[in-house]
């Protein structure tokens, strides 16, 4: 007992030493402050309907009706039957956010290399590397919690991978399929799918060594194990991915069945997922690559904090700027001059690491090494986006799913994955006695040469004029503004910072070939080495780090919590009775609780707060309602408004101040209409709405008309029967009761009519039912909802009986009684064979 304490020991102590250290960092969680985050904050705007649902029902609302018109939440935080891998999810992040995802990602880490036997010490060094990566910062000051959710656990999967390949079967199987049960619930699949692209190259190259050492049916083995234990995390998240790639199929990252654009010139690009400029809005520049090595190599980020020493601070003084106002606006200096649209800070992996990556690349050997080398050389090329443009476009016509995710820089994740775990092998190899320490020091010099004369060439093309221009794209903007002296003050910063930020990487990479030429020269010890490297990886990264995430960053609770406040505009709509929706164009004004919630806040971001919208922020708004507002903008079509209901509109009166603007047009909650036009496409079916008047008309596309003919045998085929009714003054269909997952309408007409109700249409959960017989319903005005009501007076009901969320959970409970299954016959076979 006494002998396995000892061995556990030192892991406990690492392990409080990680939790010291985030909750050291994101300190003011320890004051029950919180971070402010601007997509937390979009995400609370969005998300409040449904939370307020549970809380006064105790059920989940799998639709929320506050934002474009109407949507599922699979996307906003729903919890799913039986997802038992989500509480503990939970229980691991047992720190105040955001401290507990950088607690994961040092546990996560430390354990990949522990699996791949490298001992606590380093193990640790590199988890602090691994943790304090910039990006990895970065992501949690702006609230892409999700992201940082993922790549929190990208370590633990490849840990159950490498087990698995060391031919320990049942507890690589257990890893992973825990580790990828967890990788899933963080619910951002671009990051998984990266991981995916990973764990392929990993794949080929430990087949080619297998093949190579004549192991081959151990390696298929392994796959097969590996599968087993993927299909099992799958079955442990069901109903979430499930019910996410059924609802991808209505969204943003689905094919269109439009094949002309807004102008009417034909589609150029109809691919099965997102527009390739979408893909590659964000793509990586050339000269980017060296953000890696030297923070602001490019300026750093949109607005940097460069205080009164700077350029920008004397251009403003000189023009007569009181000290307290230039003082304030130099915290924002846009020094950025990369070609992205928009960059919050450098993805910074650390000069201390890559010297050490460089060091690594002389003395690893084998496949470790080309897993990597390899994984972080694709990462690179891939983030390049439109820039590489044959490699991208490769990947986007040829390689499955690809085309669903945005945004190709965030595959840079895996660099700074794969860097820091050959930087630590660097070091083994340093501190061991199979190298030749001519060897050693041939791989010191070499590396020094190459990251040292790297940042003496740059110095020199800066003071050269040549290839550094430091001009971005913005500054012809910038020029028209405040004229060519503004911009040649944003020029003398990034010229500046350029030059601090490489003197910075240089005596870096000096002091960490010096700590290893003193190593090498016997003057001092392992342990001093890595306490040296310990110093230096936290000074460089954390240095780095609190210029763009510090203590700035938390305000109260409450302001994170209740960000927003009603304004005079919410209130008076607010009194009012009934079911309608808003649409605000103004800028949100007086909505937020604090000066630092306005910077970030919009109407389309507060605005869902309070009121059923056809506003939001989603990144995979449904696809059609993304069209029509492409198609016909709401302000310039007001049709569109009042077949959306939409009775107020929140602008800005004449004092600047949000007012709210009676629509008088709107159409209700659900109108009969004389006409039903068909058309046989949806090009036709969105242009017919240009002069559709839709309180007596309705369109329907020909092919949604047969789809709904065969959608079930157990629903009579009632699709549309007759295409021009009789609508008298006294047909009329009320709400009695609306809620995000159920609406209920009362029907009284003398005729048979076609009614056309203003909530979005979604096929997959939404039931009709007429006087509690389930009814076929039909898509109309390309994204509304339509029926037949046969006449006399009738009870109308709509309910999200989504039956990918039941499935899904029966699914996710049946994994998970299987996997408690195989963990405790893992342990009784473990306990048995070590018995014996």
């Amino acid at each position: 007992m006494q002998s396995t304490f000892k061995k556990i020991l030192p892991h406990i102590l690492v392990f409080v030493g990680f939790i010291i250290l985030s909750l050291a960092y994101f300190s003011p969680v320890l004051q029950g402050k919180q971070i402010l985050q601007s997509d937390i904050l979009q995400y609370n705007g969005m998300a409040k309907q449904q939370r307020d649902f549970k809380a006064n029902t105790g059920e989940e609302a799998y639709w929320t009706n506050s934002a474009f018109g109407g949507m599922p939440t699979y996307q906003l935080g729903a919890r799913y039957p039986h997802t038992y891998i989500k509480s503990l999810d939970l229980g691991l992040r047992f720190l105040p956010r955001p401290a507990d995802y950088l607690f994961l990602y040092f546990v996560g880490f430390y354990i990949l290399l522990l699996c791949l036997k490298v001992n606590f010490k380093l193990a640790a060094l590199g988890a602090l590397a691994f943790g304090f990566s910039t990006y990895l910062i970065i992501i949690l000051g702006v609230g892409h919690n999700s992201k940082a959710h993922a790549i929190a656990y990208m370590p633990l999967v490849l840990s159950g991978i490498v087990l698995t390949f060391r031919k320990k079967y049942i507890l690589g199987f257990i890893v992973t399929a825990i580790a990828m049960g967890l990788e899933l619930v963080a619910n951002h699949f671009q990051m998984t799918y990266y991981l995916m692209l990973l764990v392929i190259v990993l794949g080929i190259v430990y087949l080619i060594d297998a093949y190579n050492k004549k192991v081959l049916p151990h390696f298929f083995k392994s796959v097969v194990v590996l599968l087993a234990a993927v299909i099992l995390a799958i079955g442990l998240n069901a109903a979430n991915i499930m019910a996410t790639q059924e609802y991808a199929k209505e969204s943003t990252r689905s094919k269109t069945e439009l094949t002309i654009n807004p102008d009417g010139s034909p589609k150029k690009d109809i691919s099965s997922g997102l527009a390739k400029e979408k893909i590659t809005e964000y793509s990586y520049g050339y000269l980017e690559t060296f953000n890696l090595f030297i923070p602001r190599f490019l300026g750093g980020g949109m607005g940097e904090d460069l205080g009164k020493e700077s350029a920008f601070y004397e251009f403003y003084r000189s023009q007569g700027v009181p000290p307290l106002e230039a003082a304030d606006a130099a915290k924002s200096v846009p020094t950025y001059w990369g070609d992205q649209p928009i960059v919050e800070a450098p993805a910074y992996v650390g000069a201390v690491i890559l010297f050490l990556f460089v060091f690594a690349l002389f003395l690893v050997k084998g496949r470790l090494k080309w897993w990597l080398v390899s994984g972080s050389i694709l990462a690179l090329l891939l983030s390049y986006g439109k820039n590489l443009g044959f490699l991208t476009d490769f990947f986007i016509d040829f390689v499955p799913f690809y085309d669903k995710f945005r945004a190709v820089t965030s595959i840079q994740v895996l660099l700074e994955l794969c860097i820091p775990v050959l930087a630590i092998f660097g070091l083994i190899k340093l501190f061991n006695d199979y190298e030749k320490d001519e060897d050693k020091l041939k791989a010191l010099k070499f590396s020094v040469i190459i990251t040292a004369g790297l940042c003496l060439f740059f110095l020199l093309l800066r003071y050269a004029g040549i290839i550094l221009d430091f001009e971005g794209i913005r500054d012809a903007n910038w020029s028209q503004g405040g004229g060519q002296p503004f911009v040649d003050a944003i020029v003398a910063d990034r010229k500046s910072i350029f030059t601090k930020d490489t003197l910075r990487t240089l005596l870096l990479v000096l002091l960490s070939a010096g700590a290893i030429y003193m190593f090498l020269k016997q003057k001092l010890s392992e342990g001093k080495v890595i306490i040296v490297f310990a110093v230096l990886i936290l000074f460089d990264l954390v240095g780095v780090d609190r210029r763009y995430v510090n203590t700035e960053n938390f305000v109260s609770s409450r302001e994170v919590q209740s960000p927003f406040k009603a304004n005079n505009a919410d209130k008076k709509i607010l009194s009012e009775s009934g079911n309608f929706r808003v649409y605000d164009v103004s800028s949100g004004a007086g909505r937020a609780i604090s000066q630092k919630v306005e910077s970030m806040a919009s109407g389309a971001t507060s605005a869902p707060y309070f009121h059923n919208t056809i506003n939001g922020y989603h990144a995979a708004k449904l696809k059609r309602f993304d069209e029509i507002s492409d198609f016909f903008p709401f302000t310039r079509h007001p049709e569109m408004l009042n077949m959306f209901n939409v009775k107020y509109i929140i602008s800005e009166d004449e004092s600047k101040q949000p007012y709210p603007y009676l629509n008088t047009d709107a159409n209700g909650n659900a109108w009969f209409v004389e006409k039903i036009k068909q058309v046989n496409s949806a090009d036709e079916e969105m242009l017919s709405l240009l002069d559709l008047n839709t309180k007596t008309e309705a369109v329907v596309d020909r092919s949604a008309i047969e789809t709904y003919k065969t959608v079930s045998q157990t629903l009579p085929n009632r699709a549309i029967t007759e295409f021009n009714h009789v609508v008298d003054s006294l047909a009329s269909i009320k709400v009695l009761e609306y809620q995000p997952n159920y609406i209920k309408y009362e029907s009284n007409n003398l005729n048979n009519g076609y009614a056309v109700f203003s909530e979005m249409y979604y096929a997959n959960g939404w039931n009709a039912y007429v006087d509690d017989e389930i009814t076929n319903h039909n898509r109309v005005n390309y994204l509304l909802r339509g029926m037949e009501i046969p006449k006399g007076k009738h009870i109308v009901e709509f309910k999200f009986e989504p039956q990918v969320v039941k499935t899904g959970g029966s699914i996710a409970l049946t994994s998970s009684v299987l996997l408690a299954l195989i963990i405790l016959g893992g342990l009784f076979f473990e306990f048995k064979r070590k018995n014996e």
